[in-house]
């Protein structure tokens, strides 16, 4: 009965609002990159970094394949930009490690740092919405991008209440953008939050970004610029204020009352402590946990290398364009390389529905002999159930076409043995552990997940970004990623991805029409006959799911 009493409190916020509309976007004032990164800390570094190793290409690369180098490398740009700060992303989560990058964003835009972020709008709701209480610091400017009309007291509600316009629900900005001054970079699958870092309290991330100096992250800025200024980005201010936020921090779901019991009367609210944190459900103990020391931008060993940035444009997701022109997004762009591959296609994709179009590719590169290998995730390790129905019914074909599937193993205790520990050891090659925080849930028993999207083709060139390869980030998305030319990223990738192979995830086969999970050799688990790990109860409801939801939702 609580349940149902929430869900009809939530239908009757639903209904309240379910012809709200959105206002005038009439209040954005354009603006551009800071153009003088020569003159900037950051960009003399990438400059010296260039001139140290000699390089002809103009770009460098970094891989980010630990936790703790993917906070620490975001803490090294706000710390070391002194002109412009610009964030893109599709969701930042109110917990201890986003505090810490906020705390540091709001230091530098008071020591004089323009800070614009770029975020979609579809998860800044309930706690989460408490990030954009950075709107209202002096230098720093916030938008929201293709914005949902409603209220943000929970997930349950936006959904209900935009279900009159799903087109516009289902089309987000998928990209993820860090750039400190125009002169250093981040991009790739990693959203700001603790699951991201290693310190989620019932699953983390295994997750891939890559850190650019250089030329590269003239292209991000460009492409983050046209997303800043069009027309779907909507200043937080226009949306709403700091009051609406203050609302919505003390705003709780209603509990049902005891059986037989009289319905109490409201509590009074009580007045609100100022907290020295960005984020009122931070405390300062919990944020100290969290910090790390900025990776060190002069000593990492950069990969100088050739790169195109591939990204899609902000009409893409333009509310009532159902139309997308073949060829024109970023999923088209990495299909259309791997067309030309030789001998081999490596996808690493959390969420891998393929359609009829990449089953097309897939089949063509099979006939002319190349193989292609896939990780992706198993239903227990999957935190998108119904995308993992959208993969199941291609399963069998895949198979057939001699594509080998691997699927990541979701079980803590594998997880640390994939991903180790950096604490006490020395060692930052990781790629989940204890991670930063850890103040909401025993992070090593969290199970894994993964997270990260790359292609890399023929030991050439690698593909590292946000999409997945999916109809979603084809169609609906809008995505961004980094192809970096030559033998030594492509070569990083795949020496990451294959020590996941062979030591947590199973080779999916089909033996006689029946699939069945093989373990690596020498693993500690075993082979299973069924979905690894998953619940009876998630199994029923792929299969219930599995006839009636369309790819392109998923």
């Amino acid at each position: 009965m609580r349940v149902w009493r929430w869900l009809f409190a939530a239908w009757m916020l639903g209904w309240a609002s379910g012809c709200a509309s959105l206002p005038a976007n009439d209040k954005q004032t354009p603006s551009t990159a800071f153009t003088q990164h020569e003159r900037t800390a950051l960009g003399q570094l990438a400059q010296a970094r260039r001139s140290q190793a000699g390089a002809r290409s103009d770009s460098g690369f970094f891989l980010l394949d630990s936790v703790d180098n993917a906070l620490a490398s975001r803490i090294a740009l706000v710390d070391g930009a002194t002109r412009a700060l610009d964030l893109q992303y599709y969701a930042i989560h109110a917990d201890a490690s986003t505090e810490v990058l906020l705390q540091k964003i709001r230091d530098a835009a008071r020591r004089g740092v323009r800070v614009r972020i770029l975020l979609d709008d579809f998860n800044s709701v309930g706690e989460d919405a408490q990030v954009l209480r950075l709107a209202f610091e002096p230098n720093v400017e916030v938008r929201l991008f293709n914005p949902l009309a409603g209220p943000r007291n929970n997930m349950l509600g936006r959904i209900i209440t935009s279900l009159h316009d799903v087109g516009r629900m289902q089309k987000r900005m998928h990209n993820k953008l860090f750039i400190a001054d125009n002169a250093w970079g981040i991009t790739g699958g990693r959203n700001l939050g603790d699951r991201y870092f290693g310190s989620g309290d019932k699953q983390n991330f295994v997750d891939l970004d890559v850190l650019a100096a250089g030329r590269a992250v003239r292209d991000m800025s460009a492409s983050f610029d046209r997303f800043w200024n069009d027309k779907l980005a909507y200043p937080v201010q226009t949306l709403l204020d700091e009051d609406d936020l203050e609302t919505l921090r003390k705003w709780e779901p209603p509990a049902a009352p005891a059986r037989g019991a009289a319905s109490e009367p409201p509590k009074p609210v009580l007045p609100v402590t100022v907290s020295p944190t960005v984020l009122p459900s931070v405390s300062p103990a919990e944020a100290a946990q969290a910090e790390r020391p900025p990776l060190d931008l002069r000593t990492i060993p950069l990969v100088w290398a050739p790169a195109t940035l591939l990204v899609d444009e902000p009409g893409k997701i333009a509310p009532g364009d159902d139309e997308v022109n073949a060829g024109d997004t970023v999923i088209d762009g990495l299909l259309a390389l791997m067309q030309q591959a030789e001998r081999e296609v490596l996808i690493i994709s959390p969420y891998f529905v393929p359609g009829e179009r990449m089953m097309a590719v897939y089949e063509q590169l099979r006939k002319r002999g190349v193989r292609i290998r896939v990780l992706t995730n198993s239903l227990a390790s999957n935190d998108a159930p119904a995308a993992h129905a959208g993969y199941a019914r291609y399963r069998k074909a895949l198979l057939e076409m001699g594509v080998e599937l691997h699927e990541m193993r979701s079980d803590p205790e594998t997880a640390a043995e994939l991903l180790g520990s950096s604490r006490g050891n020395g060692t930052r090659h990781r790629w989940f552990g204890s991670g930063p925080g850890g103040s909401k849930g025993d992070a090593a028993q969290a199970r894994a997940s993964l997270h990260s999207k790359a292609v890399v083709i023929d030991q050439r060139g690698a593909i590292i970004g946000s999409m997945n390869l999916d109809l979603r980030s084809q169609l609906k998305n809008s995505e961004v990623a980094l192809l970096i030319r030559g033998p030594a990223m492509a070569q990083v990738v795949t020496r990451r991805v294959e020590h996941t192979l062979t030591t947590g995830a199973y080779r999916v086969e089909n033996r006689g029409g029946d699939l069945y999970w093989r373990a690596p050799a020498g693993a500690s688990f075993g082979d299973e006959k069924a979905d690894p790990g998953a619940s009876t109860r998630l199994k029923l409801m792929v299969r219930l799911l599995g006839p009636f939801a369309p790819d392109e939702m998923l």
